[in-house]
Formats: structure tokens, sequence, C-alpha cells
């Protein structure tokens, strides 16, 4: 795939927002959505504090109506369908006239994956994937590695930017099994100072570096 310089802008544009938001947005990962209108920003939106609402569905009711055949780009594929049963994002997408949608990478959910692009395809939407892709995954890997392990990833810190809180326990507990407790709660990224916790951590292979 082949994507001008102007779509690497609005791409990085979209990859600040869900920056800003990183630890803030947990159980959910933090996506930024950018909506361009004959190359003129006309919305944009990060995922609202506590992971709702989503970054779309903030990002299309503000264009009004410049959305309809506007190009969306967005860190992390649109959510295809809601355990809740409410409107996905691909379905806000699609229902407002939407004409091209980028996408740095797809959801690592298995509930979600590959869903919201299937249907704004099937709505005959324009949907380009991998834009930016590194930059988009980075946002997520708390939330792939509470996916994959159960357990919030931990890294070293020494001021907790950006984190969803801080892991504090004895270098002694049982780290495995806090760490797990943390991630049913929610939790997806944490940091901890360096020192004995940390040290643990590392040892039993649970500090992401």
């Amino acid at each position: 795939m082949s994507w001008s310089d102007a779509d690497r802008g609005f791409m990085a544009q979209a990859i600040e927002l869900a920056r800003g938001r990183m630890g803030e947005t947990w159980p959910n990962p933090a996506v930024g959505c950018v909506i361009v209108k004959d190359g003129r920003v006309v919305a944009q939106a990060a995922t609202a504090p506590g992971g709702r609402p989503h970054a779309e569905e903030q990002a299309v009711p503000a264009a009004g109506p410049d959305v309809v055949g506007a190009t969306v780009y967005v860190t992390l594929e649109p959510c295809g369908a809601r355990s809740s049963g409410r409107k996905s994002c691909a379905h806000f997408l699609t229902e407002a006239g939407v004409a091209r949608v980028v996408i740095a990478c797809l959801d690592p959910s298995p509930f979600a994956a590959g869903r919201g692009t299937e249907r704004l395809r099937a709505q005959g939407l324009a949907v380009e994937t991998g834009l930016m892709c590194e930059e988009g995954e980075a946002l997520c890997e708390g939330f792939l590695h509470r996916l994959e392990t159960g357990r919030p990833m931990v890294r070293v810190s020494q001021d907790g930017e950006g984190f969803d809180g801080r892991f504090v326990a004895s270098p002694k507990a049982d780290l495995v099994t806090e760490l797990k407790r943390l991630g049913e709660a929610g939790y997806t990224r944490l940091w901890t100072g360096p020192g004995e916790l940390a040290d643990a951590l590392a040892e039993q292979g649970l500090l992401t570096r």
C-alpha cells in the first residue's frame, strides 16, 4: 500500500491524540481519530477517560455534515461489534457516510479482530490498514499484554507518565497473583520505580523492558 505524505501527517496527528490519553483510558486502549475533508481536518478526538466514548463516537458528530465523503484516520481498527449491544464504531462510520477509513493497526482482541474492517468494506467504504502500524501497536501494547497473559504489563519509570497506575507490592509477594488481580480489574500498563520490586519482577519475567 502506498500512502501520501498527507496521509502520514494525518495519521501522525491521530497517534499524538492517542498518546495524550495514555494512562487515562483503561481498560480500553487509547485511540486517536482524525476526520479529513478536502485536505482539511474537520474533527478529531481521542478515547475518553475511562475508555468511553470511543474516539470515533466523538469525532463523527463533531464533524457535522462534513463527515459525508470524508476520510477517517484512526489508530486502531474501529470496533465492529460490542458486547453491550450498542452501536459499533464501524456502524457509526458507515451510517455517517464516510468514504474512506485509514487504520494504523487491527484490533488485537479476539472478540473484535477483523470485524470492524469487514463491516466497513461490506458497506462499500474504502479501507486501508497498516499506515504507521508500529506506532499504532505501541499504543495498544498494554491492552494486548493483558489479553495474552491476564496481567498488565509493568515497566520501570521515574515518573509514571502515561501509565494506568503504579504497581506497589512486596518483592516477596506472589507477584503473578497480584498482577492477575489487577488485570482482572482492567489495568493494562503499570509502572514501578527502580529497586527491589523491579528486580523481583525481572527475575520472574514479569517486567517489560
